[in-house]
């Protein structure tokens, strides 16, 4: 049972912690107006090609409406754009702004650095352990939800 208290306790303190953490190191100076949320929507639009709503609503679990109130605040901030495809005008495309870039490179960085303090100290013999009960968690959460 101790085994099960400690992995326990260490979960629940990981969470809260990451929760909290993530919204300090995305509030600088620069970006002091956007949250989890903001971020998390941005990292799902992405600094690869413009994205259309429907397939970044799918990716986050949300529908098009609730993306929609969150890019909507995103546009008025200054983070993401929006465009209308030529072919269908119909279909919106969204993609970050320069500041949108930036934001999500900053909020990157973050989790290099997270994933860097986690593995820092792991043999590498050990790494493939952890993997496994990262992925028995990854798991548990897709078929728990």
């Amino acid at each position: 049972m101790e085994t099960y208290d400690t992995f326990n306790t260490i979960i629940k303190s990981l969470f809260r912690d990451v929760m909290d953490l993530e919204g300090k190191a995305i509030l600088t100076g620069e970006f002091q107006n956007i949250t989890n949320n903001d971020m998390h929507v941005m990292e799902a639009i992405g600094i690869e090609k413009p994205k259309n709503m429907s397939s970044v609503a799918k990716e986050l679990s949300v529908t098009v409406g609730t993306l929609t109130i969150a890019v909507n605040s995103l546009v008025k901030k200054g983070y993401v754009k929006r465009n209308r495809s030529e072919q269908d005008r119909r279909v919106v495309y969204i993609s970050l702004t320069e500041l949108g870039e930036k934001a999500y490179l900053h909020h990157e960085q973050f989790h290099k650095d997270m994933v860097a303090a986690m593995i820092t100290k792991i043999p590498v013999e050990q790494m493939e352990v952890l993997m496994k009960g990262l992925q028995n968690l990854e798991d548990f959460f897709r078929k728990y939800s």
